[in-house]
């Protein structure tokens, strides 16, 4: 599996390794451009980065995700590290996939505006007067939206979580649902960051640098 590792201190592993996924029609190199690594090093932060391509397909391609278990995360957890999952609009999803598939496995979510599902299961969320309400019903294999959103209304003793986006994003209307239902569930104010602009690499950066400065400093 193709990836694209930043450490903090070339030749030694930090504490912490983040394990992002990019969205759509981007790539690992487009973190790179955007200055994901620059915002870490200027912080000096003990924090490894690692940019991953999934090229998935579909989202029920499971393959991508086996392999990033075992190529990936399971040799960093073995190795003592703490497994923070990222993602960006659709890398989002696959985060939270994995989280949803291997709770156990990771120790942290960063999501800057994910692609959170289609629009009929959104309203039906909507419908429900959010996650509290909603019940997620009978759950196909393959429906990997349907199961984040069952995983999110379930979390239990959940590990932390940080939701990220602009108040012009095209999928602003989800993010504000989710983050409704998460913040009723008691994660921390300081866990949702709405900023100005839309969904696009400027406002990413700025939220990651936001997410730096309120988890990681």
């Amino acid at each position: 599996m193709r990836s694209i590792l930043k450490p903090a201190e070339p030749g030694r592993a930090a504490a912490t390794q983040m394990v992002w996924f990019p969205g759509a029609y981007h790539s690992a190199q487009d973190f790179l451009d955007a200055g994901f690594p620059e915002a870490v090093l200027e912080r000096q932060l003990p924090l490894d980065l690692r940019f991953v391509d999934l090229e998935m397909q579909h989202l029920d391609d499971r393959e991508p995700l086996d392999r990033l278990r075992h190529e990936i995360v399971l040799p960093a957890l073995g190795s003592g590290v703490s497994v923070w999952l990222a993602g960006i609009s659709l890398g989002g999803l696959v985060a939270l996939d994995y989280a949803s598939s291997h709770p156990d496995e990771f120790d942290g979510l960063c999501l800057l505006a994910p692609y959170l599902g289609n629009r009929m299961l959104l309203n039906e969320i909507a419908a429900a007067q959010g996650l509290a309400g909603w019940e997620p019903g009978e759950l196909a294999q393959a429906d990997a939206e349907r199961r984040i959103w069952r995983y999110l209304k379930a979390r239990v003793a959940p590990r932390p979580l940080y939701l990220g986006y602009g108040q012009d994003d095209r999928f602003s209307a989800a993010h504000g649902l989710l983050a409704h239902g998460l913040l009723a569930q008691g994660l921390p104010a300081d866990a949702v960051h709405v900023i100005g602009g839309g969904h696009e690499w400027r406002t990413w950066i700025k939220l990651w640098e936001n997410f730096l400065d309120s988890h990681f400093t």
